[in-house]
């Protein structure tokens, strides 16, 4: 086989290996709503102290992204990768053996911290393996599409083996046994050359990621998102719960269409952005996903059964575009630390939101009250993008990043 032929095959289990990381830690994350009621009849919790399962780990993700984001940077991407993934498969295994709910939430605690540093591993990996910040952006979208995949899969093998008879912790058994498949690939495969920090002082890391006005702009973006997201598969069940029309199947099943049409949308938005300026698709985008939860408050139940699920094919392809775009902004030897500080404040939003909507809906009686919030965070969403879409503010900043880390010809 030719040297080129090697290189091509061995970059294709590389990006294999990253598209499997987030559709296997998906499906434990993403699990978690079919989880709490389990746990809650095990051990007579209240909803407050059963909702620990979800801020442990988004916490502990949180922190690993701010604190532990530049290890990637630091001890190059493979360490980064073999180490969060060796965490995370010792924390399922455990989670499996354990017997008290304070055990489970520490080893969810601790699975987070692996997840952080993985996860902020494999991001900066696609910097990596990109020829260009478009096609960086192109491989994010479809890395988030495999994590969609993983976010329906888990769920749905989760409940099987309720069904079975089985406990929930089998699931993390399932996850940590791939887990050690994608550590034993991760030791195997050769990655692609990785530049270091020039400097390793306190300036450089989360420290240098948190004053680029890029970073955090695009971190405030994915905050919004994720805001508005969460509305979705944290309270779209409780608001159709009460709907009794003529489309009850569609209601029932609203939360795994939403997930389906996001995942279908992330592969789609990879194949759409290379054609497409990135602008201009999350400006629309976010556009229809304001229209979206916009007409179903103004409608009723009879329009947000409809509009609310549709929403997931217009927010596929913001998140993990406005993550790629953060972490471009930064030269390739701090991509790792770019990607913890988007990581911090998309696991904060993550934990804040669903609780200011509950908030909402507890204080004005109903939870479409929560829907306004959260079509108040999409307004603002809409008009940073459409800013962004106007003013092109990164143009200067990724053409030259093309040309200084990626090799691509200066354009006239």
């Amino acid at each position: 086989m030719t040297p080129v032929a090697t290189t091509s095959r061995n970059m294709a289990v590389v990006k294999t290996l990253t598209y499997l990381m987030f559709a296997m830690f998906a499906m434990t994350t993403d699990s978690v709503g079919i989880i709490i009621p389990e746990v809650i009849r095990t051990f007579q919790l209240s909803l407050t102290a059963a909702g620990t399962f979800q801020y442990a780990t988004m916490t502990g993700i949180a922190l690993a992204g701010l604190m532990l984001g530049q290890l990637a940077d630091r001890l190059g991407r493979r360490p980064t990768i073999v180490i969060g993934l060796t965490v995370f498969a010792a924390a399922c295994f455990l989670l499996a053996a354990g017997d008290t709910f304070s055990f489970f939430a520490v080893m969810l605690g601790v699975s987070g911290l692996a997840i952080g540093v993985f996860k902020t591993g494999a991001l900066a990996l696609i910097g990596d393996i990109s020829t260009s910040t478009a096609q960086h952006t192109s491989i994010m979208n479809t890395v988030e599409g495999f994590f969609g995949v993983g976010a329906i899969i888990g769920p749905a093998i989760l409940t099987r083996m309720l069904a079975a008879g089985m406990s929930w912790t089998w699931l993390y058994v399932v996850a940590g046994t791939i887990c050690v498949v994608l550590i034993v690939l991760a030791l195997l495969v050769k990655y692609p050359g990785s530049v270091t920090p020039a400097h390793r002082d306190s300036s450089t890391g989360a420290g240098r990621a948190m004053k680029n006005g890029y970073v955090l702009a695009f971190s405030a973006g994915a905050f919004l998102y994720v805001g508005v997201e969460a509305a979705i598969y944290v309270w779209m069940p409780t608001l159709m719960a009460g709907y009794t029309g003529s489309a009850v199947t569609l209601a029932t099943y609203s939360v795994s269409i939403f997930f389906l049409l996001r995942a279908a949308g992330r592969f789609l938005g990879a194949w759409v952005l290379t054609r497409v300026q990135w602008q201009t698709v999350l400006a629309l985008f976010s556009g229809c996903i304001l229209l979206c939860f916009a007409l179903s408050i103004a409608g009723g139940m009879n329009w947000a059964v409809y509009l609310l699920p549709l929403s997931g094919l217009f927010m596929s392809v913001v998140y993990p575009t406005l993550n790629s775009k953060g972490i471009s902004c930064l030269p390739k030897a701090e991509h790792g630390a770019a990607a913890g500080v988007i990581l911090f404040f998309t696991c904060v939003s993550a934990v804040l939101a669903p609780l200011a909507i509950g908030a909402v809906a507890d204080a004005y009686g109903h939870i479409v009250y929560g829907f306004w919030l959260a079509t108040g965070l999409a307004a603002l969403l809409f008009i940073g993008l459409i800013l962004n879409w106007a003013l092109n503010p990164t143009r200067q900043v990724l053409e030259q990043l093309d040309v200084t880390e990626y090799g691509q010809n200066a354009t006239a």
